[in-house]
């Protein structure tokens, strides 16, 4: 495989990215690590003869504590949001994430604000920020708009971002106490794969040790990131304990809608995420208790 011809524009603010990517449309692209787009390109899923850089736009890169959370910038790397202080002290289960996403030397290129945008199915950060209630912010010359994250995908490959918007940076509410997340994957291998079958789950317990509050978020099994209502229903005013996690993952396996390809078969897929979703409701339990008030 081999990249077609393209040319490359260098944008130093997002005004300019934004009349780049006019100026070309609609065979211009947005470039920030490059570790999806540039795979699609040469695989063909995708075309462009024009590609805008946004990597001298330094205002989208970093990690900072706000009053209400965290905001992560979109150019930061995956390696640069997992070795955060402050990602590591106060918002550790998208460590989950991070630790297990391809090999180091992708990880030191990929950005945060790529890993969501491209809108992979099998991206790994959209599943435990969606659990962690995740918004992005879309600027546009026009102004700038808040989307939540499970707000955000369409479909495989496709989201509500238009064409003069520009994703900035992903903002997150500081965990309240007796909330925990966690992220639980499978891949066929340990470095450099990507999951067959991943589950994020988010639960906020009451004082009475009670489930006030749950998400459980698929990926790599549906179109896109897919939020199981219907498992938040059964947890809620219920004990975390091993039944309610049990009837939990049934519902997940109910939800999921696998593919079969080289990595595994559909019915593999459902017997992981039944798997993969009472291992994260474990976790996200015991850090939520750990949470507590």
């Amino acid at each position: 495989m081999h990249l077609p011809y393209m040319e490359l524009h260098e944008a130093a603010t997002l005004q300019e990215a934004v009349t780049a990517k006019r100026r070309y449309a609609p065979d211009a692209r947005l470039l920030a690590g490059g570790t999806d787009l540039l795979v699609d390109l040469k695989a063909g899923r995708v075309t462009a003869g024009h590609l805008v850089s946004v990597n001298r736009i330094d205002a989208l890169r970093g990690v900072s504590e706000t009053d209400g959370g965290l905001r992560i910038g979109a150019l930061t790397t995956i390696t640069q949001l997992g070795r955060s202080p402050i990602v590591r002290e106060r918002f550790s289960p998208i460590l989950d994430a991070t630790g297990k996403m391809a090999a180091p030397q992708i990880r030191n290129v990929a950005t945060v604000g790529g890993n969501i945008a491209c809108a992979v199915p099998c991206a790994d950060l959209p599943p435990i920020l969606t659990a962690m209630h995740a918004s992005v912010a879309l600027w546009s010359p026009k102004g700038e708009r808040s989307v939540p994250l499970e707000a955000f995908f369409v479909d495989a490959r496709q989201t509500v971002l238009r064409d003069d918007e520009v994703l900035t940076r992903v903002l997150m509410p500081k965990p309240r106490p007796g909330f925990g997340a966690a992220y639980a994957r499978f891949a066929l291998r340990n470095g450099n794969a990507i999951a067959v079958a991943a589950v994020a789950a988010g639960l906020t317990l009451g004082r009475d040790n009670t489930v006030r509050n749950a998400r459980i978020v698929l990926g790599a099994v549906a179109p896109i990131p897919k939020m199981v209502e219907a498992a938040r229903t059964v947890l809620v005013g219920r004990r975390p304990e091993e039944e309610a996690f049990r009837a939990a993952a049934l519902l997940a396996v109910e939800a999921a809608e696998p593919i079969s390809d080289v990595r595994g078969s559909a019915d593999f897929r459902r017997e992981v995420v039944g798997v993969m979703t009472r291992r994260a409701l474990a976790t996200a339990c015991r850090r939520a208790r750990e949470n507590a008030a």
